[in-house]
């Protein structure tokens, strides 16, 4: 078969003359032939693949020297780079999208303030000393963060993770600054519904960050708490009989800790009930701790407050937390997310 001129070559493979000549300088698709006299760059029609190829990831955006490189590879490896490629490229597109978005919300005066704040996180669950299954389940992720317990037995395992796969997708999708609460509160009520057909409830604590601005969903007698300024406030409400109990003054906080009937609820997911959904605005150095009553009811608040003040990481800080469970003998199932609020 007769070679192709350097014109011809770059009307089939639909690459210019002169991006030919840049590949073969880099050495990407060098020609077939240079005829010595003339200089002119002839191609062998079989290197059409491969010049469609070069063609094809150019158009992904691919560097050229990645370019070389998958291009030397067999098939399977090459497939699977252009795979790990594409990944980047639609978590680059979704980061500038989700900053569009904050931008446009921000510019028209409906988003939050400008915030040059990052998260730093980490989660566990643990079944405890006194258990021999694990119904709490706990995440932890760039924008999502969240603790659930269910009701005992493998029913309540399907409840607690039924509720926190109902909101991992809001890990990844694009929510303006003044659609949090309303994102969090679609999602719950359709984790409700799949949660009436386990036969089981569950609690559920969860914080959707956006950058500028957390969004709390509460329901349960799971907690978050806030240290802020080296003092703990616990910034939600147990919605059980004891603590409507406590609010109505009939008994005090501390007698409500050890009472019989602290555990039962009056609130939770799977029982056609109301969250709670507050809007909070973070600043540098806030460290959040969302934890199930397998930690709160059995360590103090004090112990709390002190381990959270002195333990730097957040990983650290979960691992500490719950071995402070342990001394009092963890009689629950734990789970356990700590999320520092950092400058960029």
């Amino acid at each position: 078969m007769s070679l192709l001129t350097i014109g011809a070559f770059a009307r089939l493979s639909r690459l210019s003359p002169r991006a030919l000549r840049l590949y073969d300088d880099l050495g990407l698709l060098p020609p077939a032939v240079v005829d010595p006299s003339t200089g002119y760059r002839l191609y062998d029609p079989e290197q059409l693949e491969r010049a469609r190829l070069v063609a094809w990831l150019r158009r992904l955006g691919m560097p050229l020297a990645r370019i070389r490189e998958v291009c030397a590879m067999p098939p399977p490896d090459a497939a699977e780079a252009v795979a790990g490629f594409r990944d980047r490229i639609a978590r680059e597109a979704q980061a500038r999208e989700q900053l569009a978005t904050f931008l446009v919300d921000y510019l028209s005066g409906r988003g939050s303030p400008m915030s040059d704040l990052g998260i730093r996180y980490a989660a566990r669950t643990d079944t405890g000393q006194g258990r021999d299954s694990n119904e709490d389940v706990a995440y932890a992720g760039s924008r999502l963060l969240a603790v659930a317990d269910g009701m005992r037995g493998p029913a309540g395992l399907r409840a607690s993770s039924t509720a926190i796969e109902a909101l991992k997708p809001l890990e990844t999708a694009v929510v303006p600054a003044g659609d949090l609460l309303n994102a969090l509160s679609d999602a719950i009520g359709a984790a409700d519904e799949s949660i009436r057909a386990t036969g089981s409830v569950t609690t559920l604590t969860a914080l959707l960050w956006s950058g500028s601005q957390l969004a709390l969903v509460h329901i349960g007698d799971s907690r978050a708490y806030l240290l802020r300024d080296d003092e703990l406030f616990r910034i939600t409400t147990d919605h059980t009989l004891v603590q409507s109990m406590v609010d109505d003054g009939r008994l005090t906080a501390d007698e409500a800790r050890s009472h019989p009937q602290r555990a039962l609820l009056a609130r939770a997911l799977g029982h056609d009930s109301t969250p709670d959904l507050t809007l909070h605005t973070p600043r540098a150095g806030d460290r959040y701790l969302l934890c199930s009553d397998g930690l709160s009811a059995v360590v103090s608040p004090a112990a709390l407050e002190s381990t959270l003040r002195t333990t730097p990481d957040p990983a650290a800080t979960v691992d500490a937390l719950i071995a402070l469970a342990y001394i009092e003998n963890a009689p629950d199932n734990i789970a356990c997310v700590v999320a520092d609020i950092t400058p960029l």
